[in-house]
């Protein structure tokens, strides 16, 4: 058998190199990392008056073995003690790679399902600190999951983020909010 050439090993190399940096990423036409959360994902409610409708999301960079995502909105912020879980869905499909603005609750893809916020029930629910507070920090994560995850619309934020924790990668964008 004849040794391979010396540009096709390194051509290899620079392929799986490449593959090993692809990263897994999340974007929002939008907002930006950093950047304010827009009115239209402001909660309409408890003295706030947004859309309170989820923002669009695109994301890239899914691990090899990615069977499904979760996605979480999460306030570290408010003055709970516990912070404030304001999305999640689980099981969107691996096929998928952005949620529509507006997609929460009947534009999601089928077999995402999404738990119980924070408000007490399952869907999305905007910002709304507390008038008067720093702006909060509302973070969306998005993980790459190795399967599908036994939960239903009755899951709470903190079993979505415990299964979560098994996922293959994870990204986040983070955006602040006060009034």
């Amino acid at each position: 058998m004849k040794p391979a050439s010396p540009v096709l090993a390194v051509a290899a190399f620079a392929l799986s190199a490449g593959a090993a940096l692809a990263e897994l990423t999340l974007t929002s036409p939008a907002m930006t990392d950093g950047g304010t959360l827009p009115d239209a994902q402001v909660f309409n409610s408890f003295g706030c008056t947004g859309g309170n409708r989820s923002p669009a999301l695109a994301w890239s960079g899914a691990p090899e073995g990615t069977k499904s995502y979760i996605l979480t909105m999460f306030d570290p912020d408010a003055p709970t003690g516990s912070g404030w879980w304001h999305w999640t869905v689980v099981n969107i499909p691996a096929d998928t790679t952005d949620l529509a603005e507006g997609a929460s609750p009947a534009a999601l893809p089928a077999g995402a399902v999404e738990g119980r916020t924070d408000f007490g029930a399952p869907g999305y629910g905007g910002a709304c600190p507390p008038a008067g507070a720093a702006p909060h920090r509302y973070v969306f994560s998005l993980y790459a999951m190795p399967d599908t995850v036994p939960l239903d619309s009755g899951a709470s934020g903190a079993m979505v983020g415990f299964y979560a924790g098994g996922a293959l990668a994870s990204a986040t964008l983070t955006v602040t909010y006060g009034r």
